[in-house]
């Protein structure tokens, strides 16, 4: 079994997937990509690399399982309760000043993040005149996202959570319990639009009020950083906020002079022009 994965071996694999199949991980950060490729081979059975290039260029079902694999994000609802606090009391009434509000969640996953900002906006009277858009590259992420479906065990702690970050409803409204599963509401379904969109290739397809793009760039190299920095920038609308992870920073970002910075701890921003 392949224990460790080398730079060239890493390029190898990275230049059969761009030119078999479109998808470009040159620029995600290269440490955090051979233990996922190292992984997914354990969980794929493959103990060569010989075997797993073969089979990425010849099987497109194996290629798909493993981009379902390697880009799968970690999520949860109302994950870091403090900044969905700071959005409840500090973002949202300056988005209540739109008609229309809009909202991107870059690399939303399995989706729980956006449905924690549609019960946020149901809360502050705005999921009405909100629209949601939540993009990934993962389609398998997109497919489970868009079902509401989310395992029932999870509950208690998004409970909690959802309670630290000054919710005062009664969590259990916003879903139905069917056997070991919770439907998130249709309610706060409607207005969020889930579809692919590939930060490393793809350009700016609306203007936001507000973007969040949590515990994504850990997983990029810093030039892809800088690229989907100015993406966004493009993305948002004068004196939009962008929300990044709280282990992430644009400290070191050539476009962080065109930001200001809303909350350091929690990495919210905000444009200036």
């Amino acid at each position: 079994m392949v224990e460790e994965i080398s730079n060239t071996e890493l390029q190898e694999l990275i230049y059969i997937i761009q030119h078999q199949y479109g998808y470009d991980f040159n620029d995600y950060a290269k440490a955090s990509l051979k233990r996922r490729f190292v992984r997914f081979m354990g969980h794929a059975s493959v103990d060569t690399l010989v075997e797993l290039k073969t089979r990425l260029q010849t099987e497109p079902a194996f290629f798909k399982r493993m981009v379902e694999y390697i880009t799968v994000n970690v999520t949860e609802m109302f994950r870091d309760p403090g900044f969905y606090k700071l959005l409840r009391e500090e973002v949202l009434p300056r988005l209540a000043t739109y008609p229309i509000i809009k909202i991107w969640h870059a690399g939303c996953a399995t989706g729980e993040e956006v449905y924690s900002m549609a019960i946020l906006l149901q809360e502050a009277g705005l999921l009405e005149r909100s629209r949601l858009y939540a993009t990934d590259m993962n389609a398998a992420n997109l497919e489970k996202a868009n079902t509401g479906i989310v395992p029932m065990k999870w509950m208690k702690d998004y409970t909690h959570n959802y309670i630290q970050s000054g919710g005062r409803h009664d969590f259990s409204d916003y879903y139905t319990a069917r056997y070991d599963n919770a439907i998130i509401h249709p309610s706060l379904r409607k207005n969020i639009i889930f579809f692919q969109h590939n930060l490393v290739t793809d350009q700016v397809f609306n203007e936001f009020q507000l973007i969040c793009c949590r515990n994504v760039f850990i997983y990029f190299n810093r030039p892809l950083q800088e690229k989907v920095v100015s993406l966004f920038y493009d993305s948002l609308a004068t004196r939009g906020y962008l929300a990044l992870g709280m282990k992430e920073s644009m400290l070191f970002s050539k476009e962080r002079k065109k930001f200001e910075v809303v909350n350091g701890p929690y990495k919210i921003f905000r444009r200036k022009l």
